[in-house]
């Protein structure tokens, strides 16, 4: 009869919780934050509000997120803005700060002013979009000191090897050109920036990414 009643006090009893020192935080489970919002939250941190455009910024870090790419230097060709403006953004996502903002050229064929069209085709002299690994340093007969680049999405970018794809200086890239055309010269599909710049880039660049934003 002993033995049965303490049985049931034992099982009537509150059960015992591990309390944390007096003082100590409470970890609190919260759900996976949304990868927009971690983006759009991001692009503030880094200062790029009134900067670039925070759709290019969302469709650069969706990429990267996609493709598990990772790096802590991104930068984004925003291709839907004119060649006039400086468009091409260096990112440093580590310490969250635009490091570089410059010019880039696009593709001959893929419009004047405005980047209106864009091929993943040999031959085309366009422009690709999309999500790229750069490259180490390479000497270009033609161009320089240069970046390959590794076109990272299938049937859209993925053929820059084979086309020859780089980031490499060009004359037609700077203010005197915009001043004297209105715009700036274009490449054979290549991301060309202002001789004065490549520099620059070569040390920021390699082994990052680079991703470029077009309809």
């Amino acid at each position: 009869m002993l033995a049965f009643l303490l049985f049931l006090a034992v099982m009537s009893s509150p059960p015992i919780v591990a309390e944390a020192p007096a003082g100590a935080p409470i970890a609190l489970s919260a759900p996976p934050a949304d990868a927009t919002s971690s983006a759009d939250l991001l692009f503030a941190e880094c200062g790029l509000e009134g900067v670039m455009g925070l759709d290019a910024f969302r469709a650069a870090m969706q990429s990267r997120s996609a493709h598990h790419a990772g790096c802590h230097v991104l930068a984004v060709a925003d291709m839907t803005r004119p060649s006039t403006e400086k468009r091409l953004f260096i990112i440093d996502l580590g310490s969250r700060k635009l490091l570089l903002r410059t010019w880039v050229a696009h593709g001959r064929n893929s419009g004047d002013l405005l980047c209106t069209a864009v091929s993943n085709t040999s031959g085309s002299l366009q422009t690709s979009k999309g999500l790229y690994q750069v490259g180490r340093k390479i000497l270009s007969p033609k161009h320089g000191d240069a970046l390959l680049l590794q076109g990272l999405d299938d049937g859209v970018n993925s053929a820059a090897e084979s086309r020859e794809i780089i980031m490499h200086a060009a004359d037609y890239v700077g203010a005197d050109f915009i001043a004297k055309h209105g715009r700036l010269g274009r490449s054979f599909g290549c991301p060309a920036v202002a001789p004065e710049v490549m520099p620059k880039l070569i040390d920021l660049l390699q082994g990052q990414l680079l991703y470029v934003f077009a309809k």
